[in-house]
């Protein structure tokens, strides 16, 4: 990205605004014509003169992304090691490589090519984000989650969050290899996957809790009809034939047409589906999550945001209470017998992401919810600057209901 430094950002703007004059509005141009032409305009400025070989081609691409592309992101976007993409203003861009963060030397032009940016990246996917609503969540082709906040709600200009995901996503392989967990305990959920219980994973921001869904659905049987709810679908299933994926809408311009996640659950259930998969609950959503896993709908899976497997449980109370005034003791009664295993996943000091705790649900007592702890990580030291630890097993299942009905022998998961 230090090729941008050929070019100031004035002479870029100039350089755009040279070659959009050359173009004619009503005809085509390709791909191949495009560059061509931004080259030419180029090489007749003085600046080529001081520019290496390296700076003209970044510059050429910088112009043609303008047109064709993303723009400045653009060159971000084409970096598989950046995972994080933060726009706090047009001109301070931040990214995340190797679980670091660090600014980069490239910005738009001014704040209102960074919104026509926003605009065209939200229409791609029908939503819309303006004053009157300032905040979205959309998504860009390949996949990548992408969080806009406007002004005045932002106070420094159009601000922008992109989350990326791995072209492939991370198999549970890879995860084992990455330490992120055990082969025991992938072992262990794979036969809980299979005979249907209902996991919930908890999990801080950036825990990698939709990295970790995908990897558990690839054990999902591949003759079930499977039903995904997201809020901005981000999910990468494979393996599914029988897949339908669902995904909200916001309201329109009048204020109307809004369809959330508790209505997309509701649809869901009159669809004939073997398991429901609802990318996150952050609200009311709950309640329709837990009832859908309570009435015939087992092998279930959703996340959520948490400190631990047991702040799990008092968040989902506090969800389901948001929208629905029921007694505190029906709720954790839905919870309890709704949820069968809790698996948490925690992000270190060395930016490493693992599971840190296997919790199983296994009923109510004195009132509460009780989880009796089935894995746990524990630390050991630090070798080379990255945490040493293994994820040891502390119990056994206790309810194998599931596993008996499913053919499979308690003694497996032990």
């Amino acid at each position: 990205m230090a090729a941008f430094s050929g070019l100031a950002r004035e002479e870029l703007a100039e350089l755009r605004e040279a070659v959009r004059s050359r173009l004619s509005w009503d005809s085509s141009v390709t791909d191949g014509e495009l560059r061509l032409l931004i080259e030419q305009e180029l090489f007749r400025r003085q600046a080529t003169r001081a520019m290496t070989a390296a700076e003209r081609q970044a510059a050429v691409s910088r112009v043609f992304h303008s047109f064709r592309g993303l723009d400045a992101l653009q060159p971000l976007l084409d970096d598989p090691e950046i995972t994080e993409i933060m726009i706090n203003a047009h001109d301070e861009i931040y990214i995340e490589r190797g679980g670091e963060l660090q600014r980069v030397p490239i910005g738009f032009d001014n704040a209102e090519r960074l919104e026509d940016l926003i605009q065209s990246i939200v229409g791609r996917v029908n939503r819309i984000v303006n004053e009157s609503s300032p905040i979205v969540d959309a998504r860009l082709p390949d996949g990548s989650r992408v969080h806009v906040v406007l002004p005045p709600i932002s106070l420094k200009g159009p601000t922008v969050t992109i989350r990326r995901f791995p072209q492939r996503p991370l198999t549970m392989e890879r995860l084992i290899e990455r330490e992120a967990i055990t082969r025991e305990a992938a072992d262990f959920l794979r036969r809980l996957i299979e005979a249907k219980y209902n996991l919930f994973i908890s999990g801080g921001t950036g825990s990698g809790k939709t990295t970790f869904l995908n990897a558990l659905s690839q054990w999902l049987p591949a003759d079930e009809r499977i039903i995904t709810i997201e809020d901005a679908a981000e999910l990468q299933i494979r393996g599914a034939a029988n897949l339908v994926s669902l995904e909200t809408r916001n309201a329109n311009s009048e204020g109307k047409g809004q369809i959330g996640i508790r209505e997309l659950i509701r649809a869901s259930l009159r669809m004939r589906p073997n398991r429901i998969i609802v990318g996150e609950v952050r609200g009311a959503e709950a309640l329709d999550m837990l009832q859908a896993m309570n009435t015939g709908h087992e092998g279930s899976l959703s996340t959520g945001h948490s400190n631990g497997a047991r702040d799990m449980l008092s968040r989902l109370e506090t969800m389901v209470l948001s929208g629905a005034d029921l007694p505190i003791g029906v709720v954790r009664k839905q919870i309890a017998s709704a949820i069968d295993v809790i698996v948490h996943l925690g992000r270190f000091r060395d930016s490493s992401r693992r599971v840190t705790e296997i919790c199983e649900v296994i009923g109510m007592r004195d009132g509460e919810v009780e989880l009796a702890t089935l894995f746990h990580f524990e630390e050991t030291g630090l070798i080379e600057g990255r945490i040493a630890g293994r994820l040891t097993r502390k119990e056994s299942l206790r309810n194998v209901r599931k596993l008996a009905h499913a053919g499979m022998s308690e003694e497996a998961t032990t």
